[in-house]
């Protein structure tokens, strides 16, 4: 993803979240330049990659297959009794049919919350013993509702809804078209993106397409790409924010 691209996506997030009434600590607004005089105060934020993280999987079109994540609070599953915390939260932003691919946490297990905006859609499928998609039915969820569906179910969550996804829980999801992008918030276990995300990545992906049957067979790309959790970046113009594996080391 270019510089300009990332920034300009912050940019409009933030007036978004404004515009929803969802304030970013201060540390979200520090430069490049403050980053660079920060002390061990804020260890916390660099050991646990607080803060921006905009990523279009290895897409290379984020409107399309991408993801807006800022995190606002996190543990350490590396090194649990460093912060003690045991919880994470995030907030997210998705925009209309631009999806986050299928992909499950061997860790976490995470609340998917629609703070506000459109429709947020979730597609489900249990992972089988080979960490492919399961034919069997899915066990979900949603606001202290138990129930079940069948594999490849689209769950809707309109604003303040929320659905909890367990383990090994296969989900992709996306904003449903025509009634606007969604403010997304995650409250989970502690999380690390470098380790606990499995992006599910069919070796020959024809056979996959049927898992997708409602979508367009041409659009495969949107629901399997070749994922990369963080995105390499041009640099065609200066950061306005540091990413949250970004940061310099404490001064």
């Amino acid at each position: 993803m270019k510089r300009s691209e990332i920034n300009a996506i912050i940019r409009d997030g933030i007036r978004f979240m404004d515009q929803c009434g969802f304030k970013l600590p201060p540390f979200a607004y520090f430069t490049p330049a403050e980053w660079a005089e920060k002390n061990h105060e804020y260890d916390e934020i660099r050991r646990n990659c607080l803060g921006w993280d905009i990523t279009d999987f290895g897409s290379g079109d984020y409107r399309k297959c991408g993801l807006f994540l800022f995190t606002v609070r996190n543990g350490n599953q590396k090194d649990p009794e460093d912060i003690k915390k045991v919880y994470a939260e995030k907030i997210m932003i998705v925009d209309e049919e631009q999806t986050t691919p299928y992909h499950y946490h061997w860790y976490k297990q995470e609340d998917i919350i629609n703070r506000g905006g459109g429709n947020l859609l979730i597609k489900v499928y249990a992972a089988d013993e080979n960490d492919g998609l399961s034919d069997g039915d899915v066990n979900i969820q949603v606001d202290g509702r138990h129930y079940t569906v069948p594999a490849g179910s689209v769950i809707r969550l309109t604003p303040g809804m929320s659905m909890t996804n367990t383990r090994k829980l296969y989900h992709a999801f996306w904003a449903e078209k025509g009634c606007g992008r969604v403010l997304v918030g995650e409250v989970s276990q502690c999380n690390d993106d470098s380790t606990d995300n499995r992006f599910f990545e069919p070796v020959d992906r024809k056979p996959w397409l049927g898992a997708i049957k409602d979508a367009d067979k041409s659009d495969a790309e949107r629901f399997f790409p070749t994922v990369g959790r963080f995105p390499d970046v041009e640099e065609d113009e200066a950061p306005a924010y540091l990413l949250c594996n970004e940061y310099p080391a404490a001064k």
